[in-house]
This record gives structure tokens, sequence and C-alpha cells, in this order.
């Protein structure tokens, strides 16, 4: 099996929540000197398509859309055992929303041809709102299975598995088909060897921009976006103390409970 993992390369998710730093005009989080990594769900899913490649003695190539940095996070699917990476760069994708994202990645997939399955974390670790995978699904019509766990090669199929409250259900789907993919005991990612990361960064990677694609920039620019993001903000945690005294614990516990009333707690 080919299986195409769509990754996203991220400010690293565990800076601390104060050095955050937003730009409140263009409504990005600004890097300074912040490590990238790949987005969180993104590396599980990786992580899933590195599994089912074991199971087929099949392939998979990492794809994200990025700037030259972004070659890092491609350099690490590589080290963690993709067989190839490709970058989209194009000034033209600056900008693209969810929808727009989707479709140059929809262009660059069918230009690869041969494939199985395309992967995407379900949500990015950044601003989490988990639409790329199924407005991907929907410009290439391909079956969508979203939160998997975990995927099985079945009969010229897929059995995915999805946690569902309480346990797990499973569904079959045919081939080619669209995952995105949640964290999970059985998916946890592996870490790249110190020889194949020296290999990866020997890696010459590809990249592709919307002339090599076939893209038309008028699918993706400023007139095609339908979503706009209102506020970018890093919230702020208002923290107070208050003591409740009492003689006892019964009146402790009275006072207590009218001060929550109060506030409207409860």
């Amino acid at each position: 099996m080919h299986i195409v993992v769509c990754i996203k390369q991220i400010i690293d998710p565990e800076v601390p929540p104060h050095l955050f730093k937003i730009d409140p005009v263009k409504k990005v989080q600004l890097r300074g000197t912040h490590a990238l990594v790949i987005s969180t769900f993104d590396e599980i899913a990786l992580e899933v398509a590195l599994q089912l490649k074991e199971k087929t003695d099949g392939r998979v190539t990492a794809i994200t859309i990025g700037s030259e940095e972004a070659k890092e996070a491609l350099r690490m699917a590589i080290a963690m055992g993709a067989d190839e990476a490709i970058l989209l760069d194009d000034p033209a994708f600056e900008g693209a929303d969810s929808l727009g994202k989707a479709r140059i990645l929809a262009a660059a997939i069918r230009k690869l041809d041969d494939f199985d399955g395309v992967l995407c974390g379900r949500q990015a670790g950044d601003v989490e709102l988990g639409l790329v995978g199924p407005f991907l699904a929907e410009e290439m019509s391909l079956p969508f299975i979203g939160v998997v766990a975990n995927i099985e090669p079945v009969d010229g199929k897929v059995r995915l598995k999805r946690p569902v409250e309480g346990g797990y259900e499973y569904l079959e789907s045919p081939i080619p088909f669209l995952a995105t993919i949640t964290n999970d005991e059985s998916n946890v990612p592996r870490y790249a060897s110190i020889r194949r990361l020296r290999m990866a960064r020997r890696r010459e990677i590809p990249v592709w921009s919307a002339a090599d694609i076939g893209l038309d920039p008028a699918l993706i620019g400023p007139q095609a976006v339908l979503l706009e993001m209102e506020e970018l903000f890093v919230p702020k945690r208002e923290i107070r103390c208050e003591i409740i005294t009492g003689e006892t614990g019964e009146e402790k516990a009275e006072r207590l409970a009218q001060r929550l009333k109060e506030l409207k707690v409860i």
C-alpha cells in the first residue's frame, strides 16, 4: 500500500503559555526563537501510516505546505520511516484557508497518481480547526472516516478502529480512502534513530509550486477564502484566593456554601 500523510509544521505546543506571542493584525502566532515540530496528531497519523507500511510491505509519502524551513519536518518524517517527502511552496499558497489548503493538497496528491490512502491528523496543534481532512476528502471524492485510532488491511479493503464511549467500533472502507487520526495506546509515535536522522539530513526534498501541480491560484487566493478568523489571542488567567473562616468544620462548610451561592457557582 502507498499511504500519503499530510503533515503540518507548527511551533512546539509545549512552549509555556506566557511565552506565546500573537500578531493581532495578521492573527498569527509569532515564532520568535521557539522550536518547530510536526503537529502532534499529524505525527500520530505518520505512525499509523508506518504501521500500515510494515503490514503490507508498502511505502509512505509525507507532504506539507510551507516555506523552506518546513523541510525540517519532512526530514523528520523520513527519519521516522517515510520513504518520500514533498514540500508545497509557492507565494500563491500564502493566506489560504482550510478549503484552500485542501485544494493545494488534493492537486499535489493527484500528481502522485498512485496512492491507496491519505491520512491527516484529526486537527492541527495550533489553530485546531480540524477541517482540512474532511475538505480534502470532499475535494478528492474519497470515502472519509474521522477520528480513527488504527487501520488494518483486510481483503483489498481497510478496517478502521475508532474509539467511542466505552470502547471501540470497527468500520470498513474501500481503497483509496481518507482518514483523520487520533491518539491511542496503539499508535504512539516512534523515535527516529540517530542513523536515520543523519540519513534524512542528506535527502533532497522536492519542492512543488502551484504550476507544478497544475493548480489555478484563483482557487486558493484571497477571493476564494471562505473562512475568516475574527480574533486570535492568548487567554489571560486570573487567580484569586479567598479564605473561608469559621470556628468549626460545620461553620466553615456553611459559609463556603453561602459564598458559592453568592458567586452563582451552585
